[in-house]
């Protein structure tokens, strides 16, 4: 039987197993968003030292080296002023005649879902600089969002941000 086509062991036909993808770019975040990487790993390495089984163990660890690559990386942002919507900024806006109010936050904190945007999502890169009153083209449409308020982001311990 010719060598190529021997089987040397079932590890080398099994899937790679890759890093959990970095997004590209610098790693914003808010003080919020560094409490919860922080928090993360901890919950990671908890987890880590009570798991039993090697194969989920390792997943753990591939995953506590993504939070542990993001909180090494992380470069504390804060909006300077609120005078142009920026990162850690709420941006109330209308759009196709709806209001809606917004945090600019980073990648990892994002959360559509609670009005928490990536700095790197489409909206946020559109509204990014624009001033209060100014009109921004979003979608391919010229004048999209009308930007009404711009304001600093505050701290959820203090009960002001959510």
């Amino acid at each position: 039987m010719s060598v190529a086509f021997r089987r040397e062991s079932d590890d080398e036909h099994m899937e790679p197993k890759f890093e959990l993808p970095i997004p590209p770019g610098p790693n914003l975040v808010t003080a919020r968003g560094l409490r919860q990487i922080a928090e993360k790993l901890n919950t990671l390495e908890a987890a880590i030292a009570a798991e039993t089984d090697e194969e989920a163990r390792k997943k753990l660890q591939r995953t506590a080296r993504y939070w542990g690559t993001r909180q090494a990386t992380a470069i504390l942002t804060e909006a300077k002023d609120c005078s142009a919507v920026a990162f850690g900024t709420r941006v109330t806006f209308r759009l196709a005649g709806k209001t809606r109010a917004i945090a600019i936050v980073g990648d990892d904190e994002a959360d559509p879902a609670h009005d928490r945007i990536a700095f790197s999502a489409p909206l946020a890169r559109a509204m990014m600089e624009a001033e209060v009153g100014e009109k921004v083209d979003f979608n391919g449409r010229e004048e999209a969002v009308e930007i009404l308020s711009i304001e600093p982001l505050t701290d959820p311990q203090d009960g002001a941000d959510s």
